[in-house]
Protein backbone atom coordinates (compact mmCIF):
# COMPACT_ATOMS: atom_id res chain seq x y z
CA UNK A 1 0.00 0.00 0.00
CA UNK A 2 1.32 3.58 -1.08
CA UNK A 3 0.21 6.29 1.07
CA UNK A 4 0.41 10.09 0.36
CA UNK A 5 -0.63 12.79 2.18
CA UNK A 6 -2.34 16.23 0.48
CA UNK A 7 -3.56 19.31 1.92
CA UNK A 8 -6.78 20.42 0.59
CA UNK A 9 -6.42 23.59 -1.57
CA UNK A 10 -8.79 26.12 -1.57
CA UNK A 11 -9.37 25.78 -5.62
CA UNK A 12 -10.38 22.13 -4.93
CA UNK A 13 -13.69 23.02 -2.78
CA UNK A 14 -17.01 25.00 -3.78
CA UNK A 15 -18.55 27.73 -2.05
CA UNK A 16 -19.52 25.91 0.92
CA UNK A 17 -15.89 25.02 1.47
CA UNK A 18 -16.35 21.49 0.60
CA UNK A 19 -14.12 19.37 -1.53
CA UNK A 20 -16.06 19.11 -5.08
CA UNK A 21 -16.54 15.58 -5.97
CA UNK A 22 -14.87 15.45 -9.31
CA UNK A 23 -11.56 16.28 -7.01
CA UNK A 24 -11.30 12.97 -5.95
CA UNK A 25 -10.40 11.40 -8.98
CA UNK A 26 -7.80 13.31 -9.40
CA UNK A 27 -6.43 12.79 -5.95
CA UNK A 28 -6.99 8.85 -7.38
CA UNK A 29 -4.81 9.39 -9.88
CA UNK A 30 -2.00 11.25 -7.47
CA UNK A 31 -2.38 8.14 -5.51
CA UNK A 32 -1.63 5.65 -8.20
CA UNK A 33 1.17 7.81 -10.26
CA UNK A 34 2.80 7.88 -6.47
CA UNK A 35 2.91 4.18 -5.87
CA UNK A 36 4.06 3.37 -9.49
CA UNK A 37 6.50 5.55 -8.81
CA UNK A 38 7.50 4.36 -5.56
CA UNK A 39 7.35 0.70 -7.56
CA UNK A 40 10.15 1.90 -9.79
CA UNK A 41 7.54 2.67 -12.44
CA UNK A 42 6.99 6.34 -13.33
CA UNK A 43 4.01 6.94 -15.86
CA UNK A 44 6.49 8.99 -17.81
CA UNK A 45 8.74 5.89 -18.37
CA UNK A 46 5.93 3.53 -19.37
CA UNK A 47 4.55 6.29 -22.14
CA UNK A 48 8.26 6.75 -23.38
CA UNK A 49 8.42 3.03 -23.67
CA UNK A 50 5.09 3.03 -26.09
CA UNK A 51 2.58 1.76 -23.59
CA UNK A 52 -0.35 4.19 -21.60
CA UNK A 53 -2.77 3.01 -19.05
CA UNK A 54 -6.09 5.25 -19.62
CA UNK A 55 -9.00 5.25 -16.77
CA UNK A 56 -11.60 2.62 -18.69
CA UNK A 57 -13.84 2.57 -15.09
CA UNK A 58 -13.95 5.00 -12.10
CA UNK A 59 -15.96 4.26 -9.08
CA UNK A 60 -15.97 6.90 -5.77
CA UNK A 61 -17.76 5.81 -2.50
CA UNK A 62 -18.17 9.43 -0.32
CA UNK A 63 -18.53 8.80 3.31
CA UNK A 64 -17.40 12.03 4.60
CA UNK A 65 -16.68 15.24 3.31
CA UNK A 66 -12.97 16.74 3.08
CA UNK A 67 -13.02 20.45 3.60
CA UNK A 68 -10.59 23.19 2.79
CA UNK A 69 -7.07 23.17 4.12
CA UNK A 70 -7.75 19.58 5.68
CA UNK A 71 -5.15 17.11 5.58
CA UNK A 72 -6.38 14.04 3.64
CA UNK A 73 -4.36 10.65 2.89
CA UNK A 74 -4.64 8.65 -0.09
CA UNK A 75 -3.85 5.20 0.49
CA UNK A 76 -3.57 3.05 -2.77
CA UNK A 77 -3.51 -0.31 -3.82
CA UNK A 78 -3.26 -2.26 -6.65
CA UNK A 79 -5.97 -5.05 -6.47
CA UNK A 80 -5.54 -6.84 -9.95
CA UNK A 81 -2.85 -7.36 -12.85
CA UNK A 82 -3.17 -8.92 -15.40
CA UNK A 83 -1.20 -8.74 -18.88
CA UNK A 84 -3.51 -6.65 -20.22
CA UNK A 85 -5.05 -4.82 -16.95
CA UNK A 86 -4.22 -2.89 -14.04
CA UNK A 87 -6.89 -2.25 -11.36
CA UNK A 88 -6.41 0.13 -8.04
CA UNK A 89 -8.26 0.74 -5.18
CA UNK A 90 -7.97 3.80 -3.03
CA UNK A 91 -9.02 5.29 0.47
CA UNK A 92 -9.04 8.95 1.22
CA UNK A 93 -8.85 9.33 5.27
CA UNK A 94 -8.84 12.93 7.25
CA UNK A 95 -7.09 11.76 10.92
CA UNK A 96 -7.97 7.87 10.53
CA UNK A 97 -11.19 9.36 9.47
CA UNK A 98 -12.96 7.29 6.07
CA UNK A 99 -13.97 10.05 3.50
CA UNK A 100 -13.99 7.99 0.34
CA UNK A 101 -13.07 5.10 -1.14
CA UNK A 102 -12.68 4.04 -5.22
CA UNK A 103 -11.68 2.18 -7.60
CA UNK A 104 -10.27 2.55 -11.22
CA UNK A 105 -9.37 0.02 -14.22
CA UNK A 106 -7.32 0.43 -16.60
CA UNK A 107 -5.86 -1.60 -19.70
CA UNK A 108 -2.89 -2.02 -20.86
CA UNK A 109 -2.80 0.30 -24.53
CA UNK A 110 -0.29 1.08 -27.28
CA UNK A 111 0.25 4.21 -28.78
CA UNK A 112 -2.42 4.17 -31.29
CA UNK A 113 -4.51 2.96 -28.41
CA UNK A 114 -4.82 -0.85 -29.19
CA UNK A 115 -5.10 -3.40 -26.25
CA UNK A 116 -1.33 -4.80 -25.53
CA UNK A 117 -0.19 -8.12 -23.72
CA UNK A 118 2.41 -6.74 -21.71
CA UNK A 119 3.63 -10.63 -21.06
CA UNK A 120 4.07 -10.75 -24.62
CA UNK A 121 4.88 -7.42 -25.98
CA UNK A 122 7.74 -6.70 -23.10
CA UNK A 123 8.62 -9.30 -20.83
CA UNK A 124 11.20 -7.60 -19.00
CA UNK A 125 8.89 -5.00 -17.97
CA UNK A 126 6.06 -7.45 -17.31
CA UNK A 127 7.98 -8.97 -15.12
CA UNK A 128 9.47 -5.86 -12.74
CA UNK A 129 5.99 -4.64 -12.63
CA UNK A 130 4.91 -8.36 -11.50
CA UNK A 131 7.78 -8.80 -8.97
CA UNK A 132 6.91 -5.00 -7.51
CA UNK A 133 3.12 -5.60 -7.47
CA UNK A 134 3.79 -8.68 -5.38
CA UNK A 135 5.96 -7.14 -3.16
CA UNK A 136 3.33 -4.51 -2.74
CA UNK A 137 1.21 -6.57 -2.01
CA UNK A 138 2.88 -8.71 0.74
CA UNK A 139 3.87 -5.76 2.91
CA UNK A 140 0.11 -5.50 3.13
Amino acid sequence: MHKIDLRVRYQETDAMGVVYHANYFVWFEIGRTELMRAAGFAYTQLEADGFMLPVRQVNCHYHRSAKYDDLVTVETVVTRLSPARIEFAYRITRAGELLATGETVHPIIDNQGRPVNLKKKAPGLWAALNKAVELEIKER
